[in-house]
């Protein structure tokens, strides 16, 4: 039977509505970052030349070291080269959160009775799963955004970390800020850990309401009354959870899901998670922001183009749309380890001091102002965030999206930023 054809003018019309839908929901999901935030980024091209450019980071900085035979990482039985590496890379143990969803291209190795672990600090994440024959990890480099590399586990004199671009194929689009960036999602699994896209949101951050966050995730730690979605998987731990909410909740024990002996830790911390999810999107944004000042630099000269970008990042930097906290939450271990990194200033004052009653840092500007990858923003995008900042923090700059920042809050930001960070302009010490 032959198709009919359809006038010319109808499928227009039906092009324009489609694509006018499209734009809505683009919107409807990107409305707390700037217009266009998800457009994927010429990022292989000349200007960025993301595939031939060597990266600069912890992971190549280690392999380098490895082949010189200045540093050596251990095979150990139990985890294999996962001690070593976090102990090489500086990254705490403590930092450990465990993902069920099958959202590795390792999926088949993951579920609720064998998650993956996830690692990180301010520059590296690593992913974890016992008995897979690879370890992955990623990095924010600072000119190149997210990068990313596999380590076999096996045992070798000299073991060799391979970059691989497959998971650009998640890790550079729409819910990565359309640049090679990081992913944290919530959805709801199956008892196996296979996702159901319909059922969640795909860029958790700390604007996210709690109640949508963790679908997927294992989680530890004491957060009172309020309701979340982690530790369930399967229709039935759903539907007893609308029945009896947190049943599943404020838990200190996983070992009911799994063998927790498999891991360097028994726990998913739940303030781990909460930093995770802030630090995936500033990165993403700080690549982003980058990104968006080289090739405007390169075209035109100037950042001009660039200025509602910066707007929208200084919200994010300064959690102007942070999502509340309603009841106390405490975690483990990794609460004293993140602190402990400072700087501080001469009050004592650092901006990784947590808060975790009503926010979650006592005073809400990110600690990513200190990382490689913002001190590596073109000098003209770092001169107008921080004349920018300045004036948020001094009152000079009124508008509406920054009135949430108590005085006392830009105060003592401005104060700690002024001690503490390197590379200010000179006004920031008078």
């Amino acid at each position: 039977m032959q198709t009919p054809k359809l006038n010319p003018a109808i499928m227009t019309l039906r092009s324009v509505i489609f694509s006018f839908a499209l734009l809505l929901g683009g919107l409807a999901r990107g409305q707390n970052d700037f217009q266009g935030s998800t457009h994927l980024m010429p990022f292989d091209e000349e200007t960025i030349n993301y595939n031939k450019a060597k990266p600069n980071d912890p992971v190549t900085q280690l392999q380098d070291a490895v082949e010189k035979g200045d540093r050596t990482l251990k095979f150990e039985s139990e985890h294999g080269y996962l001690d070593s590496v976090l102990k090489e890379l500086g990254i705490a143990k403590s930092s450990q959160v465990l993902v069920f969803s099958k959202t590795s291209f390792q999926r088949e190795r993951i579920s609720p009775h064998s998650p993956r672990a996830l690692y990180f600090n301010d520059d590296v994440y690593v992913g974890f799963i016992p008995g897979a024959p690879l370890m992955e990890f990623s990095t924010a480099e600072p000119r190149l955004g997210g990068v990313f590399y596999t380590l076999e586990q096996t045992i070798e004199s000299k073991p060799k970390f391979a970059r691989t671009d497959q998971c650009l194929e998640c890790h550079a689009s729409a819910k990565s800020m359309g640049v090679p960036g990081h992913l944290l999602r919530s959805f709801k699994t199956d008892s196996t850990g296979v996702v159901e896209l319909d059922s969640g949101i795909s860029e958790v951050n700390h604007r996210t309401p709690i109640e949508e966050r963790w679908g997927g995730w294992f989680v530890t730690g004491q957060h009172g009354s309020q309701v979340h979605r982690g530790n369930l998987f399967g229709k039935t731990a759903f539907a007893k959870q609308e029945k009896s909410p947190n049943y599943l909740g404020n838990l200190s024990d996983l070992s009911r899901f799994f063998d927790v002996k498999r891991y360097p830790e028994n726990s998913s911390d739940i303030v781990a998670l909460m930093v995770l999810e802030h630090q995936i999107h500033m990165h993403n944004f700080i690549t982003r922001l980058n990104y968006e000042s080289v090739v405007q630099l390169s075209r035109y000269g100037h950042i001009n183009y660039v200025t509602n970008i910066a707007n929208s990042f200084l919200k994010y930097l300064l959690f102007t749309e942070e999502a509340p906290i309603k009841s106390d939450i405490t975690g483990g271990a990794f609460s004293k380890d993140f602190e402990s990194r400072g700087p501080r200033d001469s009050k004592g004052r650092s901006l990784r001091d947590l808060d975790l009653q009503t926010r979650l840092f006592k005073y809400p500007c990110s600690y990513l102002i200190y990382s490689k990858s913002f001190e590596a923003l073109p000098d003209k995008i770092q001169e107008h965030i921080y004349k920018r900042l300045w004036d948020i923090l001094t009152g000079k700059d009124e508008l509406p999206e920054f009135s949430r920042i108590s005085a006392k809050s830009r105060r003592a930001i401005l104060e700690i930023l002024a001690e503490t960070k390197q590379g200010l302009p000179a006004y920031w010490k008078r």
